[in-house]
């Protein structure tokens, strides 16, 4: 998708709160945020109906939403959602991460689970005059962002089982830290083989809430087993490494070697995981999209062919893996730290990402 959209952010009427946070107490709020717990002070709203399309966007004061006993959100389960990050530059001015990226991928999640699509420039309009209002919520320590978390769901009040007629869009804003409270250290995994995530023809691809509820029980599992994630295997063969419950996964190889699971349509594509592809690749490595067979990567890490585990996505930028575990086995990561492939590709984004290096891409979106 082009970066040079026109946005809709004049089109979104400021109706602002009359009791703002303090700067004291937006103060207490930002010093250490557990993750997603702490919201600004104003939400984006846009409501949409099949007779009169996209209508009435507003920025508003963030509170609870009102909520028909019938809608069907609540009944089918007909939402989507996306998750991006606002970072604070040394210079103070706030930008974004390649957000049109995730405002295709907002698309195609509508498409499969038949929402209405939000245009581009509505997507960014809503960041754009959010932000614009709650500018001072943006932190500005280390490994600090505003998280931004849009989403989409089925507001008709109507019991019948087929796409809703009436549709709300709203974007909320999260200031954060780091998403494992543990900061950046080697997490654990624990590979379900009892659980999918998705299967062929499901909705795997899309980023829709059906998708993490069913991880939640085997994420469960995982933390029983001593485990911060778990990683799921593929529906067909049960073979076959798909994804985290909300992160893309990495192998690094002994002679140098990258490869991730290629993108089959139950995998979500991760904007963080295409990104750290294009530099991996501008470094010269060798980055392979195909098959990471479970049993080949038990054997890699008992030999020392496999050097490095890594998992990516939005909230946790690049994190390593430090074991791997599951019914029955359980193996560390080379000798359990950080490897230079992770800590590398981990910092040349970051450092993109906060303006400490040039975006020879043009993946950041300035947003004030």
């Amino acid at each position: 998708m082009s970066t040079d959209i026109t946005t809709t952010a004049d089109a979104f009427e400021r109706r602002l709160t009359h009791a703002p946070r303090s700067d004291a107490d937006r103060a207490r709020l930002m010093a250490s945020p557990a993750f997603g717990t702490v919201f600004t002070d104003h939400m984006a709203h846009a409501t949409w109906t099949a007779a009169e399309g996209w209508q009435d966007r507003r920025v508003e004061p963030y509170g609870p939403l009102l909520l028909d006993p019938a809608a069907s959100v609540l009944h089918y389960g007909q939402e989507i959602f996306e998750g991006l990050k606002a970072y604070r530059h040394a210079d103070g001015s706030v930008w974004t991460f390649r957000p049109w990226a995730n405002a295709a991928r907002f698309a195609t999640s509508a498409r499969r689970l038949a929402l209405p699509e939000l245009p581009a420039e509505d997507f960014l309009g809503a960041i754009e005059a959010l932000v614009g209002v709650d500018l001072a919520w943006v932190p500005g320590a280390d490994e600090t962002s505003l998280y931004l978390r849009p989403f989409m769901f089925a507001s008709e009040a109507f019991l019948g089982v087929r796409p809703a007629r009436g549709v709300d869009f709203l974007l909320i804003a999260s200031p954060v830290g780091p998403y494992f409270a543990s900061g950046v250290k080697p997490v654990s995994i624990w590979v379900s083989q009892d659980y999918n995530r998705s299967g062929p023809g499901g909705t795997g691809a899309a980023k829709c809430g059906g998708n993490y509820a069913a991880s939640l029980l085997p994420q469960q599992e995982a933390y029983q087993r001593g485990c911060e994630q778990v990683c799921f295997l593929d529906a067909a063969t049960g073979a076959q490494l798909e994804e985290l419950g909300g992160m893309n996964v990495f192998v690094v190889y002994a002679d140098g070697r990258v490869a991730t699971p290629a993108l089959t349509g139950s995998i979500l594509e991760g904007v963080t995981r295409s990104s750290v592809i294009t530099l991996l690749r501008e470094a010269g490595r060798e980055v392979l999209e195909g098959t990471i067979r479970l049993d080949d990567l038990r054997a890699g890490l008992t030999s020392g062919n496999v050097v490095e585990v890594f998992a990516c996505g939005t909230a946790a930028v690049v994190t390593p893996i430090g074991r791997l575990a599951g019914e029955d086995f359980d193996l560390p990561v080379a000798d359990g730290a950080p490897g230079a492939v992770t800590t590398g590709v981990r910092g040349q984004l970051t450092d993109i990402q906060y303006g400490r290096a040039t975006d020879p891409h043009g993946w950041m979106y300035r947003l004030a």
